[in-house]
């Protein structure tokens, strides 16, 4: 594992990848800005249908808690909206990952070219299931919010799960055989998914992680698939 992401981080200043990177993150911080709006706007409509959209003038002080309780929560949105969105714009731009870490470590390895329909599916429903199962973690972190480290344990388990899934998968569906399983065991995903998870909550390091996530998974899923295949 250590060695696939030195790999990764290894190949960061090749010109292809630089370009990448601008391209992936300048959409990923739109995209996510975006999704934490829009969010953020749906809790505050909520709270207004419920209590009324004049309660601010019966209760003096609840304008200014629901403010900041909006950005509080803009935050966290924030936080969470780009661990999608960054993972879901790298998976669309996968093909180019895998290219550019075959051509350099594993040139001997043929791919098939994914048609960009099937990229943006799997960009689309890679999105959707880390959105969904997140919502449906989310009250479980909420019910341990007074733990401290309750919610971040329930979102980095959550998430390493969903990542290590994700990231075998877009460089698994250029390669897969039929009848072929994919070679990384739970634990290496989980682990793979995990040192994601790690990445992106680092800031600066987080605008490369979705790289050097999906270049480490070319890595790990070539070498094991490797040493499995019979000599």
């Amino acid at each position: 594992m250590p060695q696939a992401f030195a790999l990764a981080f290894a190949q960061v200043g090749d010109r292809r990848v630089i370009g990448l990177l601008i391209k992936s993150v300048l959409i990923s911080l739109v995209l996510a800005a975006l999704l934490a709006f829009a969010l953020v706007v749906a809790l505050g409509w909520t709270f207004g249908a419920f209590y009324g959209s004049d309660v601010d003038t019966q209760i003096p002080w609840i304008g200014t808690a629901m403010v900041v309780v909006l950005g509080a929560l803009g935050l966290v949105a924030g936080w969470l909206a780009w661990r999608i969105v960054a993972m879901a714009v790298i998976q669309f731009y996968a093909d180019e990952v895998v290219a550019i870490v075959e051509s350099e470590h594993y040139p001997a390895l043929a791919a098939r070219d994914l048609p960009l329909g099937e990229q943006t599916a799997m960009a689309i429903k890679g999105a959707l299931r880390a959105l969904i199962v997140n919502l449906i973690a989310l009250p479980f972190a909420l019910a341990l919010f007074f733990t401290a480290i309750g919610p971040a344990l329930v979102f980095v388990v959550v998430n390493a799960f969903l990542l290590g899934r994700e990231l075998q998968e877009m460089v698994w569906a250029r390669h897969r055989h039929d009848g072929a399983t994919a070679p990384l065991g739970f634990a290496s995903r989980f682990l793979l998914g995990l040192a994601t998870v790690g990445l992106l909550a680092v800031p600066f390091v987080n605008f490369l992680a979705p790289f050097l996530s999906a270049a480490a998974a070319t890595h790990l899923v070539h070498r094991v698939a490797m040493r499995q295949t019979p000599r």
